[in-house]
């Protein structure tokens, strides 16, 4: 089988890829509804006095404002994860169409290990303001996480290994 072209594997990857880009704003919709629902029903705290989201014995989230914040930091990383599957859409399409050196995939790659390297900083954030939004809650400390700096190493260096690849191209463009 092949790995460029059109019924490629690179191909079957895009058409992966599509589907999971619609799940993810389907899912961020999702998250936007509750967002707002949390937001009305904090004009009204009596609807969600009761209301509490619990794991196991603790209980995480009960009050409104916290709901909110827990909901826009799970939109935020789902808005990461859109711009990095984006991407990743866009570079499956060069391959499919057998041009894998394209030259804006080296900026999209550079935009994926971005934004690869804020959601990791995302969570010692989150982390951080869950600690200052609830001093007497037991929130796990996130662990530093080699494979995520690795990988966001690893896509930089893509990012160059293609941008190389575009140069020489387009020298050999050149050459008569």
């Amino acid at each position: 089988m092949r790995a460029l072209g059109p019924g490629s594997v690179s191909s079957f990857l895009k058409i992966i890829l599509d589907v999971v880009f619609v799940a993810l704003w389907i899912g961020l919709g999702a998250v936007a509804l509750m967002m707002l629902a949390a937001l009305l029903f904090s004009f009204n705290p009596d609807l969600i006095d009761n209301f509490s989201i619990r794991a196991g014995d603790a209980e995480i989230i009960s009050r409104g404002p916290v709901l909110l914040g827990g909901l826009a930091a799970a939109a935020l990383y789902l808005a990461g994860v859109l711009v990095i599957v984006e991407r990743l859409r866009r570079i499956f399409a060069t391959l499919t169409a057998g041009d894998p050196f394209h030259p804006e995939n080296v900026r999209r790659l550079r935009v994926i290990g971005l934004v690869l390297a804020g959601l990791e900083i995302g969570r010692y954030v989150i982390y951080g303001l869950g600690m200052w939004a609830l001093p007497g809650a037991d929130i796990q400390r996130p662990e530093f996480s080699p494979t995520a700096w690795f990988s966001v190493l690893v896509v930089f260096v893509l990012a160059e290994v293609f941008r190389e690849g575009a140069r020489l191209r387009r020298e050999a463009e050149l050459t008569i």
